[in-house]
């Protein structure tokens, strides 16, 4: 796998073991081209980095060494983990995002992330329910891969959670839904789980744990 270096002096020079990495955390840059994205990423004035970039033609850019804590996820956080920063490999996908024209990611471009993922997971031991969207750990700041991410395909090279597909719930799908709704979300009762009742769900389950 060919990796070119453009070393980026955003980073925490405190050194990490091996055993600190546990998440991978993908993103898109949100910028106009892929060179506009590497001036960004390793300009000091803008205080951020990651540990990868791959452009659209799938040339993957190392910018800081894994040991080194790189500056791409921010104010995070993931079930009681706090600054995934300190226990993460960011990985930039070359993408003009929502705000310039959000386009689907190239097929060269995915198949060097499913490389590079695949990689560090054998590397660093990493679970493949940790690889996780920006979105994911900063879902009030960040939107970032998107929906047009292909998440579905990661999955099938075993990267990421599984997928279910569901084609046609049956009544009781339905009904358990519905019952559902009627409790916790009374304004909209129609069987189908959107995203409101994913985040009801997802704040009941954690608050049954305290």
């Amino acid at each position: 796998m060919k990796i070119k270096i453009t070393n980026s002096p955003n980073y925490s020079i405190k050194n990490r073991k091996k055993n600190k990495i546990k998440f991978i955390i993908i993103h898109y840059t949100g910028m106009q081209s892929g060179r506009v994205s590497i001036e960004r990423l390793t300009s000091k004035k803008s205080g951020v980095s990651s540990h990868y970039l791959i452009s659209r033609k799938g040339e993957i850019v190392k910018m800081v060494d894994e040991k080194n804590i790189a500056w791409h996820a921010g104010k995070s956080k993931w079930k009681n983990i706090i600054s995934l920063n300190e226990q993460s490999i960011g990985i930039e996908l070359v993408n003009k995002g929502h705000q310039f024209g959000y386009e689907n990611f190239s097929k060269k471009q995915i198949s060097k992330l499913v490389l590079l993922c695949k990689n560090l997971i054998k590397k660093y031991e990493i679970k493949k329910t940790n690889i996780l969207a920006h979105s994911d750990v900063a879902p009030l700041r960040k939107i970032d891969p998107g929906e047009k991410f292909p998440w579905r395909h990661l999955a099938k090279k075993k990267i990421g959670y599984r997928f279910f597909d569901i084609k046609k719930p049956s009544r009781y799908d339905l009904k358990v839904v519905k019952a559902f709704q009627r409790r916790f979300r009374q304004n909209k009762v129609n069987g189908l789980i959107d995203q409101e009742c994913l985040k009801i769900s997802h704040y009941l389950a954690n608050s049954l744990k305290n």
